[in-house]
């Protein structure tokens, strides 16, 4: 069959007959052409001025090389003055706009994520099964043991049981102000506190060394930011010193803040964030002021938006921030957000006492 080019000049000229047949005079439909000519550009070109004047909608273009590429069968153009004509126009453009999209490759399926075998360490941490977690984090800090993800994932366990024997994730202790602010009553000093000291310093330690080769290794800045805030955790609540506490939860903040300028989607980050503004914004207003003159501050409905983006797109830490977020939540009188949360973690999490003692107080 033979074939010809239609140039988008030509296709211009259809297109402006269709959309205004006044303007243009119409082509004799027993006209075929190899190419647009002279007349039709000149035609183009008319109409576009006398267009400028038209209350109609404008002419689109279609000025693209593959127009130009586009090879039709040989056949008169037919008059497009007609109802019937212009529909076959529109189902032209239509399939002339569809071709690329369909002709496009289709970019590759999203590669399976690669199991984490940290993750099962903190799922049995979540049930309360401490024992069998750190023998998942000893199994990892074995086969890597340059990797501070081992060190401060065994050193979370040991913090997370400390604060689970003392009530501290529970609602009883989070609403009262005497509790949460003056930390636990008689922690005492066991061999799990001292454990948890000397994993969290070796964290640390091992994230210095990746971040002294690269300042912005997003493993070094993940574990910096994680093992400090524990540590100001531990400052607050058992060795119950706020100074150090407040400025341990400061560093956070700034190296939670280098960690997500590094990699955005760190979304972890954003519970050490979350939790030290929540609870600097808790403070009493006196040493908040006190707080302010050295750079420090807090807001708790800062500290809730962080946390909620914590619990939404969390990794390693969205239990722990959804039950944070709950807690906060019952502390600002919403008591739905709270059933929610734990309604989530007690599906996830059956074996989790705490989880159904407090879904149970909400119904």
């Amino acid at each position: 069959m033979r074939r010809r080019i239609v140039s988008k000049a030509a296709i211009g000229c259809a297109i402006i007959r269709a959309a205004h047949p006044a303007c243009v005079p119409v082509a004799r439909a027993s006209r075929p052409r190899s190419f647009a000519s002279a007349g039709c550009v000149r035609r183009f070109a008319a109409a576009s001025r006398k267009w400028r004047g038209h209350s109609g909608p404008r002419p689109f273009a279609l000025g693209t090389n593959a127009l130009r590429r586009l090879c039709l069968p040989a056949a008169p153009l037919p008059s497009i003055t007609s109802r019937g004509s212009r529909v076959a126009l529109v189902c032209l453009l239509l399939a002339l706009a569809a071709a690329p999209l369909s002709a496009a490759p289709q970019p590759p399926a999203a590669a399976p994520r690669t199991p984490d075998p940290l993750d099962a360490g903190f799922a049995r941490m979540y049930e309360l099964q401490f024992p069998a977690a750190r023998q998942v984090f000893d199994s990892y800090i074995h086969d890597h043991p340059g990797d501070p993800m081992g060190q401060v994932s065994l050193a979370a366990s040991y913090l997370f049981e400390e604060f689970n024997d003392h009530g501290v994730f529970t609602s009883a202790f989070f609403l009262n102000d005497k509790k949460l602010l003056g930390g636990i009553p008689d922690p005492g000093h066991d061999a799990d506190q001292a454990r948890f000291l000397n994993a969290d310093a070796r964290a640390r330690r091992m994230a210095r060394r990746l971040l002294k080769v690269n300042p912005n290794d997003a493993i070094g800045l993940y574990v910096l930011t994680l093992a400090t805030g524990m540590e100001a955790d531990y400052q607050a609540l058992i060795a119950k010193n706020d100074l150090s506490s407040v400025l341990l939860l400061h560093r956070t903040q700034e190296s939670a803040r280098k960690l997500l300028a590094v990699d955005p989607r760190a979304d972890d980050a954003y519970l050490a964030l979350g939790a030290a503004n929540y609870i600097i914004g808790c403070l009493p207003g006196y040493k908040r002021f006190f707080l302010s003159l050295g750079g420090i501050h807090g807001s708790r409905s800062l500290g809730m938006r962080q946390l909620k983006m914590a619990a939404d797109d969390g990794h390693y830490l969205r239990p722990f921030a959804k039950v944070m977020l709950a807690l906060a939540a019952l502390r600002e009188k919403q008591p739905g957000m709270a059933r929610q949360l734990f309604s989530e973690l007690h599906a996830q999490f059956p074996k989790n006492a705490v989880f159904t003692s407090e879904l149970a107080k909400l119904h």
